[in-house]
């Protein structure tokens, strides 16, 4: 996928290099599109680290609910063990007023038994004694653990809370990345179905030396120079204005496609004598020829054509034969989508 995106991405750099906007908005389409790259391969970043933080969060919740669990089963014990001292105690509080009782009836006893009695008693006060300090810390360990309890059981709250919000954070980037995928699947489909459209209407000049590929996210019309112009001219051939007229219907019923026309030449040194100096002039001229034909008796708008000269410095074929300079002399008409669209939800974001 990031294959994919990056190759997107460089298109969207070809476009921005080659789109009908004025020149002086190239560096800013540029470094728009390495946005592009920058946010795509953050938001894949950010995805991935909120997935890795739900799962620590989940991992440290399921910890949180251990301990829970033991605490509340510990409180359930000492709650029991409360119960049964408190009724140790009571049972000595009776035994104590038994004695006490005993104690006042043997009073008017004999001596011998009102001491034996009184021991007892002693031994009994002394046992409710501790069974109260065992009673009252035990108490103060129950009032413990129910704080360790209620402590916990707020941590649990919180990391729940931010786990929730973790979980909007990562569906809300989610969301994006798909909204992205498929702008990118919308615009390859107009792209794809553009070639369609331009190969269909163009099919009967292939034999002329026109061919139509799909590169890079947009469409290469490549016209050789045997279609369309003589040597060293840049009036259009009767043949080549025909089948420029036929791309022009295709791009008349398009209006969301921009259309760079890129002037090529050999790297022969031209030497006509006429106002053109050298190659370069000589691709611009056949570019803006081009143009002139494209907006011939048609509804384009003009903001959308970008006429491009490149003379002989991006030959197809670098070699230095005949075959291979009859080649890189060519026009290639370049068909991409507007990306307005792409843009706005990137500065959004």
């Amino acid at each position: 996928m990031k294959t994919i995106f990056q190759g997107f991405l460089l298109g969207l750099l070809a476009l921005a290099l080659f789109s009908c906007v004025p020149l002086n908005q190239f560096k800013e389409i540029k470094e728009k599109t390495q946005n592009c790259s920058t946010e795509r391969d953050q938001l894949t970043s950010q995805n991935e680290g909120l997935i890795v933080d739900t799962t620590e969060m989940g991992a440290e919740l399921r910890k949180y609910e251990r301990d829970y669990n033991k605490l509340v089963a510990d409180t359930s014990r000492l709650g029991k063990d409360l119960r049964h001292l408190q009724n140790l105690y009571n049972s000595a509080v009776g035994l104590n007023k038994d004695l006490t009782d005993s104690k006042e009836a043997l009073a008017r006893g004999s001596a011998a038994e009102a001491k034996k009695l009184l021991s007892e008693l002693q031994s009994a006060q002394e046992d409710l004694q501790r069974k109260e300090d065992a009673l009252r810390n035990l108490e103060k360990a129950l009032d413990k653990k129910k704080a360790s309890l209620d402590k916990l059981q707020a941590e649990l709250e919180a990391n729940n809370a931010t786990l929730a919000q973790k979980n909007v954070e990562l569906d809300e980037r989610n969301k994006q990345l798909m909204d992205l995928q498929a702008m990118l699947r919308a615009k390859d489909s107009i792209v794809n179905a553009l070639k369609d459209k331009v190969a269909e209407a163009l099919g009967q000049f292939e034999e002329d030396g026109l061919t139509v590929e799909l590169k890079n996210g947009k469409v290469y019309v490549s016209l050789e120079e045997q279609l369309l112009f003589k040597s060293g001219k840049w009036d259009v051939d009767p043949k080549g204005k025909s089948a420029l007229e036929k791309l022009a219907n295709v791009l008349e019923q398009n209006p969301d496609i921009n259309i760079m026309i890129e002037g090529h030449t050999d790297d022969v040194a031209y030497n006509g004598k006429s106002q053109i100096e050298d190659n370069w002039d000589l691709s611009v001229k056949r570019a803006t020829s081009i143009v002139r034909i494209l907006l011939h008796k048609t509804s384009i708008d003009p903001k959308r054509l970008t006429a491009a000269g490149r003379g002989e410095f991006v030959p197809i074929d670098p070699a230095k034969t005949k075959e291979a300079r009859q080649i890189n002399r060519r026009t290639e008409i370049i068909l991409s989508p507007k990306l307005d669209e792409l843009f706005q939800m990137l500065e959004s974001n």
